[in-house]
């Protein structure tokens, strides 16, 4: 985007937040204002007006759909290549399960026989009780909640895109942006003028029209406007926008939705390889301060604190720390 494009987007912003109606009433805005302050609609031959608006506007439908094309690619470039590291890496464990097989000698074998058989003789008839409390542990160990922190209780597993599954539509994200797909059970083909799709800073409404909205509430956080795009695939609205903060994950996609857990996310190294240093930096620092809270051990600030005070009272072995309390 060229500076002369953007500098009038604060302007513009500011007009969008008086329009509730969204882009129809703010293009309303627009056509009343060349109208009554301009000859635009009469002043050059009958329909030219037409032509020159359609012209416009397919240049820049022409730009969003390429920025989305290209996004799309480059997710499922990076979908590929997860794949190809889960294909290698279920090779690997094949291979090395192979491996681990060996041949036992008639000996080895009669003797693990005798051993299998002793065993079997002395749990034969185990205690109801034992049995009871063994299915229980297993039960256990199967659980989804063996390992729940306190205070994520009740919260949703992420999908393998980082994001939500639910009843209406599903969406996925990086640490950059949200991918939202929201189908939509027809039985014509949609086009853009049959669905409402409405992006706000911090809300964001979806559905048909003349149907009540699929999605119609405040977002989880602040997004991109400008960088915020959607396209019909297939009967289902796909929506793409920016996250203004960059270092967080989402719980949810709006308010309403049930949270999931932001601690089961575990972005893969490909992912972080694509950000700009200072910004992998601090994702790794946060990915490691998490992993050191979890542990019980100090964050990496903390750690510098410490190694701090500890050089200062190594310089310092005259003064009497020992009444002294550190936080």
């Amino acid at each position: 985007m060229s500076e002369s494009e953007a500098k009038f987007d604060s302007v513009l912003f500011a007009m969008a937040e008086q329009h509730p109606g969204g882009v129809p009433e703010m293009l309303a805005t627009f056509a009343g204002f060349l109208n009554r302050k301009t000859d635009f609609f009469v002043g050059g031959e009958e329909c030219d007006w037409e032509k020159l608006v359609l012209k416009i506007f397919r240049q820049e439908a022409a730009k969003s759909q390429e920025v989305a094309r290209k996004k799309r690619e480059e997710r499922e470039a990076a979908e590929r290549r997860r794949q190809e590291v889960l294909r290698k890496k279920k090779e690997q464990e094949e291979q090395s399960n192979s491996a681990s097989i060996t041949e036992l000698t008639e000996e080895e074998a009669e003797q693990l026989q005798k051993e299998l058989d002793s065993k079997k003789q002395t749990e034969s008839e185990p205690p109801v009780t034992t049995a009871a409390t063994d299915e229980e542990k297993e039960n256990k160990a199967g659980s989804d909640t063996e390992d729940v922190e306190p205070g994520d209780e009740g919260k949703l597993k992420p999908n393998r895109g980082n994001g939500c599954d639910l009843e209406k539509y599903n969406w996925t994200q990086t640490l950059q942006e949200i991918e939202l797909r929201v189908p939509f059970d027809v039985k014509f083909t949609l086009k853009a003028k049959d669905v409402v799709v409405n992006m706000q800073r911090k809300s964001l409404k979806v559905g048909l029209k003349g149907h009540p909205a699929i999605i119609d509430g405040e977002l989880y956080s602040e997004i991109k406007i400008e960088d915020s795009l959607w396209h019909l695939e297939k009967n289902t609205v796909v929506i793409t926008f920016e996250k203004i903060n960059q270092l967080n994950w989402w719980d949810r996609l709006v308010t309403t939705d049930p949270q999931i857990n932001t601690r089961k996310i575990n972005p893969e190294s490909s992912k972080l390889s694509d950000l700009d240093l200072s910004t992998r930096s601090m994702v790794e620092k946060m990915m490691y301060d998490q992993q050191q809270k979890e542990m019980g051990l100090p964050t990496s600030d903390e750690q510098k604190k410490q190694d701090m005070l500890k050089k200062f009272m190594e310089q310092h072995p005259e003064m009497d720390f020992s009444k002294c309390k550190f936080t």
